[in-house]
């Protein structure tokens, strides 16, 4: 077999990057937004926060929130015929 090149972050240079502007900053009032149940979100990865983040090809997505997880929210979206659940943190979301 051959091994597998590349993990999760291959290829993301571009989408992982923050302008100019705002490197270096993160925004509190981000970080501690609350989210309702039944709520339409876009997945905004932001890589100065690791935690909750979810897979570099949901970038730009919309979906909903279905329930609260610890400090994460549960955001369902459709790809495709599917629903996919996924755990984002609140700062990787902005609302619709």
């Amino acid at each position: 077999m051959v091994q597998r090149i590349g993990g999760s972050r291959r290829k993301t240079r571009h989408k992982l990057k923050r302008a100019k502007r705002i490197k270096g900053k993160l925004s509190l009032r981000k970080y501690l937004e609350e989210y309702k149940p039944g709520e339409r979100v876009v997945l905004k990865a932001d890589s100065i926060v690791q935690k909750g983040l979810f897979h570099p090809k949901f970038i730009g997505k919309t979906g909903v929130v279905s329930k609260k997880l610890g400090s994460c929210y549960e955001v369902v979206i459709k790809e495709f015929r599917k629903h996919k659940k996924i755990v984002v943190h609140p700062v990787h979301m902005k609302r619709c």
